[in-house]
């Protein structure tokens, strides 16, 4: 398959940064949806950093496109049937979701929750879909005189454990969420068990970083798997690693927000190493497209925007750097704060790769998987690569 063209690829996903509907958006609910395009026609955003890559030429924005970006611009759509968090990451690794994880809107039903309930040997609050803030500030009171954990999901397909670290110390909380992983099969397998611990007062509660998630391990070895069997580095940063349940990976490292998750991949960059970094930007999803906060939504484009110049100021000459997404979730729709069915930007750039090329309309996230392994002389058999119009 001829020689490496990239010695590195970064490959950062703008969690929930969806560009418009999928012609299949109203059979989901999702008609209209448009995350980027809402929230740039909301004020005037500047994101001159973006526009530069070429992420006006995609399609038609607020902000206006460029003559000659110094990128190479696309948009993916989702083959998978699905539009959460692990759909979208397991597509672009090279796993094409048939059967659409679980969702349960109107809380879990008595199958679940029965049976939890007895394995667990204590009863549990909430049992519906919320907002992780707003239900530990609702519940977390009666939780501190009951010590029932605090169960709830949200659009994704999660199953959310919260407890507070004085009445459920993290080790119990962590097995009462193992138990939840382990009895979530079948119809039911949801896409991650998460344990959400929390501290404080009422009225002063406040998540702490000891956040655990349980995934389920990728049906078939995956982009990660593929490069790190073949001597070339995984590093992953933020929420990447738990959602491909740790395979693959060779190197995890936490952060807690956007700008710290964009300073550990600088550092990442800085460093003396090859392979492949992977990072996702969880903010834009869960602080803003899930609380309908355009204007956040809004201020996270501008301030990772801000961050470009220095990502890219930290790439070597035979790096490559691709930002996508992996779904939408429009802040704009006011009437729900589900994710969105919408196609995903795609922007590449390297010092050494080719500008202004017209990706087009990417039939499955899974191109870019395939475009990274074809760059390491690998194939996945899924999607396929434009690594040939970049390189």
């Amino acid at each position: 398959m001829g020689t490496t063209r990239f010695g590195r690829v970064t490959l950062i996903v703008m969690d929930s940064a969806g560009i418009g509907e999928m012609p299949d958006a109203a059979e989901w609910g999702d008609a209209g949806s448009n995350t980027i395009g809402h929230v740039l026609e909301s004020r005037d955003v500047r994101i001159p950093n973006m526009q530069k890559m070429g992420l006006a030429n995609i399609r038609p924005l607020a902000v206006p496109p460029v003559t000659s970006p110094i990128g190479s611009f696309g948009r993916c759509a989702l083959a998978s049937n699905g539009k959460d968090t692990t759909t979208g990451h397991w597509e672009m690794a090279g796993i094409i979701t048939e059967v659409a994880f679980p969702t349960y809107p109107h809380g879990f039903p008595p199958r679940i929750v029965d049976e939890y309930t007895k394995r667990i040997g204590r009863g549990i609050l909430g049992n519906k879909a919320a907002s992780g803030t707003e239900i530990i500030a609702e519940l977390g009171e009666e939780h501190m005189k009951t010590g029932k954990p605090i169960v709830y999901t949200s659009a994704d397909s999660v199953f959310q454990v919260a407890a507070h670290e004085e009445i459920i110390p993290i080790e119990e909380l962590y097995r009462i969420c193992q138990i939840a992983r382990d009895m979530l099969t079948g119809q039911d397998q949801v896409g991650r068990v998460i344990a959400r611990p929390f501290i404080g007062t009422p009225g002063h509660f406040t998540r702490t970083e000891r956040r655990k998630d349980y995934a389920i391990e990728p049906p078939i070895p995956t982009l990660l798997d593929r490069l790190s069997e073949n001597g070339h580095p995984t590093i992953c940063v933020g929420k990447i690693a738990s959602i491909y349940d740790y395979k693959g990976v060779t190197e995890e490292i936490k952060a807690k927000n956007n700008m710290a998750l964009v300073d550990k991949t600088v550092e990442a960059l800085k460093r003396d190493c090859q392979g492949f970094i992977f990072t996702n930007l969880v903010d834009f999803d869960m602080l803003y497209g899930h609380r309908n906060d355009v204007e956040g939504y809004a201020k996270a484009l501008e301030d990772f925007d801000a961050r470009l110049p220095e990502i890219m100021d930290a790439m070597r000459p035979d790096d490559l750097l691709m930002i996508t997404a992996d779904h939408g979730c429009d802040p704009s729709i006011k009437t729900s704060t589900d994710h969105t069915r919408e196609y995903v930007p795609l922007l590449v750039y390297g010092k050494h790769s080719k500008p202004g090329v017209d990706l087009g309309i990417r039939k499955s996230l899974a191109d870019i998987g395939e475009t990274i392994a074809a760059n390491f002389n690998l194939d996945l058999g899924v999607g396929t690569s434009f690594l040939s119009q970049i390189a």
